[in-house]
Protein backbone atom coordinates (compact mmCIF):
# COMPACT_ATOMS: atom_id res chain seq x y z
CA UNK A 1 0.00 0.00 0.00
CA UNK A 2 1.29 3.47 -0.98
CA UNK A 3 2.47 5.82 2.12
CA UNK A 4 1.43 8.50 -0.39
CA UNK A 5 -1.39 9.07 -2.52
CA UNK A 6 -0.97 11.84 -5.73
CA UNK A 7 -2.45 14.70 -5.34
CA UNK A 8 -2.68 18.06 -6.70
CA UNK A 9 -0.70 18.15 -10.05
CA UNK A 10 0.43 14.41 -9.80
CA UNK A 11 -3.09 13.37 -9.37
CA UNK A 12 -3.45 14.64 -13.02
CA UNK A 13 -0.62 13.42 -14.31
CA UNK A 14 0.48 10.15 -12.95
CA UNK A 15 3.60 9.44 -15.43
CA UNK A 16 5.65 11.99 -12.74
CA UNK A 17 7.67 10.41 -10.82
CA UNK A 18 7.27 10.62 -7.01
CA UNK A 19 8.55 8.29 -3.77
CA UNK A 20 5.84 5.47 -3.17
CA UNK A 21 6.92 4.02 -0.17
CA UNK A 22 8.56 0.98 -2.03
CA UNK A 23 10.51 -1.43 -0.42
CA UNK A 24 13.36 -1.58 -2.95
CA UNK A 25 17.10 -2.18 -2.93
CA UNK A 26 17.42 1.83 -3.92
CA UNK A 27 14.50 2.97 -1.92
CA UNK A 28 16.48 1.41 1.16
CA UNK A 29 19.88 2.88 0.01
CA UNK A 30 17.97 6.62 0.07
CA UNK A 31 16.75 6.00 3.55
CA UNK A 32 19.80 5.33 4.80
CA UNK A 33 21.54 8.51 3.50
CA UNK A 34 18.10 10.58 4.36
CA UNK A 35 19.00 9.04 7.57
CA UNK A 36 22.34 10.28 8.38
CA UNK A 37 21.92 13.66 6.76
CA UNK A 38 19.65 14.21 9.40
CA UNK A 39 21.96 13.31 11.85
CA UNK A 40 24.02 15.38 10.38
CA UNK A 41 21.59 18.72 11.16
CA UNK A 42 21.07 17.65 14.07
CA UNK A 43 24.73 17.76 14.88
CA UNK A 44 24.90 20.89 13.03
CA UNK A 45 21.69 22.87 14.03
CA UNK A 46 20.53 20.90 16.99
CA UNK A 47 16.86 20.63 17.83
CA UNK A 48 13.89 23.04 16.89
CA UNK A 49 10.61 24.00 17.94
CA UNK A 50 7.80 22.46 16.09
CA UNK A 51 5.71 24.66 13.26
CA UNK A 52 3.72 27.34 14.54
CA UNK A 53 2.14 30.59 14.43
CA UNK A 54 4.65 33.16 12.14
CA UNK A 55 6.19 35.66 15.19
CA UNK A 56 6.30 39.76 14.60
CA UNK A 57 10.09 40.77 14.45
CA UNK A 58 9.98 42.11 17.42
CA UNK A 59 9.42 38.37 19.38
CA UNK A 60 12.95 37.62 19.72
CA UNK A 61 15.97 38.97 19.04
CA UNK A 62 16.38 35.50 16.87
CA UNK A 63 13.45 33.57 15.75
CA UNK A 64 14.36 29.36 15.70
CA UNK A 65 12.81 28.20 12.62
CA UNK A 66 11.23 24.54 11.84
CA UNK A 67 13.49 21.64 11.57
CA UNK A 68 13.81 21.12 7.75
CA UNK A 69 11.99 18.47 6.15
CA UNK A 70 14.66 15.60 5.01
CA UNK A 71 11.84 13.09 3.06
CA UNK A 72 9.91 15.14 1.08
CA UNK A 73 7.10 13.65 -0.64
CA UNK A 74 8.16 15.18 -4.53
CA UNK A 75 11.07 13.82 -6.46
CA UNK A 76 13.89 16.04 -7.36
CA UNK A 77 13.02 14.50 -11.16
CA UNK A 78 9.27 15.87 -10.33
CA UNK A 79 10.10 18.89 -9.44
CA UNK A 80 12.61 19.52 -12.09
CA UNK A 81 9.64 18.35 -14.09
CA UNK A 82 7.34 20.60 -12.74
CA UNK A 83 9.76 24.06 -11.84
CA UNK A 84 8.28 27.21 -14.33
CA UNK A 85 8.40 30.60 -13.36
CA UNK A 86 5.26 31.37 -11.53
CA UNK A 87 4.49 35.51 -11.01
CA UNK A 88 0.97 35.64 -9.83
CA UNK A 89 -0.13 34.32 -6.56
CA UNK A 90 -3.17 34.55 -3.84
CA UNK A 91 -3.16 36.69 -0.93
CA UNK A 92 -2.16 33.39 1.30
CA UNK A 93 0.93 33.59 3.41
CA UNK A 94 3.80 31.45 3.94
CA UNK A 95 4.01 29.15 6.97
CA UNK A 96 7.14 29.59 8.88
CA UNK A 97 7.65 25.85 8.42
CA UNK A 98 7.78 26.78 4.80
CA UNK A 99 9.69 29.83 4.92
CA UNK A 100 12.44 27.74 7.29
CA UNK A 101 12.22 25.02 4.23
CA UNK A 102 13.15 27.54 1.71
CA UNK A 103 15.89 28.99 3.52
CA UNK A 104 17.49 25.81 4.36
CA UNK A 105 16.96 24.81 0.72
CA UNK A 106 19.35 27.96 -0.48
CA UNK A 107 21.74 27.74 1.91
CA UNK A 108 21.18 25.64 4.91
CA UNK A 109 24.19 23.78 6.91
CA UNK A 110 23.52 20.18 5.92
CA UNK A 111 27.21 19.16 7.61
CA UNK A 112 28.91 19.35 11.07
CA UNK A 113 31.67 21.28 9.31
CA UNK A 114 29.77 23.75 8.26
CA UNK A 115 29.31 22.59 4.60
CA UNK A 116 25.78 23.67 2.98
CA UNK A 117 22.92 23.09 0.77
CA UNK A 118 24.76 24.76 -2.31
CA UNK A 119 28.35 24.26 -3.10
CA UNK A 120 30.92 27.53 -2.19
CA UNK A 121 34.33 28.16 -3.73
CA UNK A 122 36.55 27.29 -0.88
CA UNK A 123 33.68 26.68 1.23
CA UNK A 124 34.03 30.36 2.19
CA UNK A 125 30.39 31.12 1.46
CA UNK A 126 29.89 34.19 0.82
CA UNK A 127 26.33 35.25 0.37
CA UNK A 128 23.58 35.99 2.72
CA UNK A 129 20.32 35.84 2.59
CA UNK A 130 17.42 38.44 3.49
CA UNK A 131 13.81 38.13 3.72
CA UNK A 132 10.65 40.58 3.43
CA UNK A 133 7.42 39.76 4.35
CA UNK A 134 4.08 41.72 5.91
CA UNK A 135 5.77 40.93 9.12
CA UNK A 136 9.00 42.77 8.12
CA UNK A 137 13.01 42.57 6.96
CA UNK A 138 14.97 39.46 8.48
CA UNK A 139 18.07 37.93 8.25
CA UNK A 140 18.80 33.96 7.56
CA UNK A 141 21.21 32.97 9.99
CA UNK A 142 22.56 29.22 8.59
CA UNK A 143 24.61 28.40 11.55
CA UNK A 144 21.96 28.25 13.75
CA UNK A 145 19.03 28.11 11.37
CA UNK A 146 16.92 30.77 12.39
CA UNK A 147 16.08 34.52 11.33
CA UNK A 148 17.49 37.75 12.64
CA UNK A 149 14.56 40.61 12.67
CA UNK A 150 15.93 43.52 11.09
CA UNK A 151 12.92 45.88 10.74
CA UNK A 152 9.62 45.80 11.37
CA UNK A 153 8.13 47.48 8.26
CA UNK A 154 6.56 46.01 5.14
CA UNK A 155 9.22 46.51 2.60
CA UNK A 156 7.56 44.35 0.13
CA UNK A 157 6.07 47.66 -2.08
CA UNK A 158 9.31 49.44 -1.82
CA UNK A 159 10.94 46.48 -3.49
CA UNK A 160 8.38 46.37 -6.01
CA UNK A 161 9.41 49.73 -7.23
CA UNK A 162 12.76 48.94 -7.01
CA UNK A 163 12.68 46.16 -9.09
CA UNK A 164 11.30 48.03 -11.60
CA UNK A 165 6.78 47.58 -10.85
CA UNK A 166 7.12 44.23 -11.75
CA UNK A 167 3.90 42.59 -11.00
CA UNK A 168 5.57 39.49 -8.72
CA UNK A 169 7.26 41.36 -6.09
CA UNK A 170 3.70 42.86 -5.55
CA UNK A 171 1.50 40.41 -5.11
CA UNK A 172 4.10 37.63 -3.60
CA UNK A 173 3.59 37.24 0.25
CA UNK A 174 7.53 36.71 0.92
CA UNK A 175 10.39 38.05 -1.04
CA UNK A 176 13.72 36.10 -0.52
CA UNK A 177 17.18 38.43 -1.42
CA UNK A 178 20.11 36.57 -2.47
CA UNK A 179 23.10 39.08 -1.59
CA UNK A 180 26.67 38.67 -2.29
CA UNK A 181 29.82 39.43 -0.56
CA UNK A 182 32.69 39.41 -2.83
CA UNK A 183 35.52 40.60 -0.65
CA UNK A 184 34.42 37.08 1.27
CA UNK A 185 35.79 35.57 -1.64
CA UNK A 186 38.41 38.02 -2.90
CA UNK A 187 40.68 36.61 0.49
CA UNK A 188 41.00 33.46 -1.14
CA UNK A 189 40.63 33.95 -4.84
CA UNK A 190 41.38 38.05 -5.65
CA UNK A 191 39.44 40.56 -7.49
CA UNK A 192 39.70 38.81 -10.96
CA UNK A 193 38.07 35.48 -10.46
CA UNK A 194 36.25 35.82 -7.25
CA UNK A 195 33.09 37.74 -8.97
CA UNK A 196 32.39 34.70 -11.35
CA UNK A 197 31.99 32.16 -8.49
CA UNK A 198 30.01 34.45 -6.29
CA UNK A 199 27.21 34.77 -8.94
CA UNK A 200 27.59 31.09 -10.20
CA UNK A 201 26.91 30.47 -6.32
CA UNK A 202 24.25 32.92 -6.02
CA UNK A 203 22.75 30.58 -9.38
CA UNK A 204 23.11 27.48 -7.08
CA UNK A 205 21.48 29.05 -4.18
CA UNK A 206 18.39 30.53 -5.79
CA UNK A 207 17.66 27.10 -8.08
CA UNK A 208 17.80 24.96 -4.93
CA UNK A 209 15.28 27.70 -3.71
CA UNK A 210 13.06 27.12 -6.55
CA UNK A 211 13.53 23.31 -6.99
CA UNK A 212 12.34 23.64 -3.21
CA UNK A 213 9.01 25.64 -3.64
CA UNK A 214 7.77 23.25 -6.41
CA UNK A 215 8.58 20.64 -3.94
CA UNK A 216 6.10 22.84 -2.02
CA UNK A 217 3.47 23.39 -4.36
CA UNK A 218 4.56 26.95 -4.58
CA UNK A 219 4.99 29.18 -6.95
CA UNK A 220 8.05 31.50 -7.19
CA UNK A 221 10.23 32.98 -10.16
CA UNK A 222 13.99 34.32 -9.99
CA UNK A 223 14.71 38.16 -10.46
CA UNK A 224 17.61 40.15 -11.67
CA UNK A 225 15.99 43.36 -12.99
CA UNK A 226 16.07 45.95 -10.32
CA UNK A 227 18.11 48.91 -9.10
CA UNK A 228 20.79 47.71 -6.94
CA UNK A 229 21.04 51.17 -5.20
CA UNK A 230 17.66 50.82 -4.25
CA UNK A 231 18.04 47.77 -2.74
CA UNK A 232 20.67 48.57 -0.92
CA UNK A 233 19.15 50.78 0.82
CA UNK A 234 16.48 48.95 1.89
CA UNK A 235 18.44 46.33 3.35
CA UNK A 236 20.63 48.51 5.45
CA UNK A 237 23.45 46.79 3.48
CA UNK A 238 27.08 47.58 4.27
CA UNK A 239 29.81 48.24 1.99
CA UNK A 240 30.50 45.14 -0.44
CA UNK A 241 27.73 44.16 -0.25
CA UNK A 242 25.53 43.39 -3.47
CA UNK A 243 22.12 42.38 -4.01
CA UNK A 244 22.30 39.32 -6.72
CA UNK A 245 18.43 37.97 -6.67
CA UNK A 246 14.88 38.96 -5.87
CA UNK A 247 12.90 35.58 -5.70
CA UNK A 248 9.13 36.38 -4.47
CA UNK A 249 7.41 33.03 -3.41
CA UNK A 250 3.80 32.59 -2.92
CA UNK A 251 0.75 30.22 -3.50
CA UNK A 252 0.65 30.01 -7.15
CA UNK A 253 -2.81 31.80 -8.62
Amino acid sequence: MALWAPRGIFARHPHLPIYNGSKGRGWCKMRKRLALLAMAMLVACGPRPTPGKWPSAEASPSIPLPSPRMDGDVSLEAALCLRRSIRNFTQQGLSLAEIGQLLWAAQGVTDPRGYRTAPSAGALYPLEIYLATDQGLYHYRPEDHSLQPLQDADRRLELFHAGLGQQALREAPAIFIIVGVIPRTEAKYGPERSPRYVYLEAGHAAQNLLLQATALGLGAVPIGAFYDNQVVDLLGLPDGYSPLYLIPVGHPR
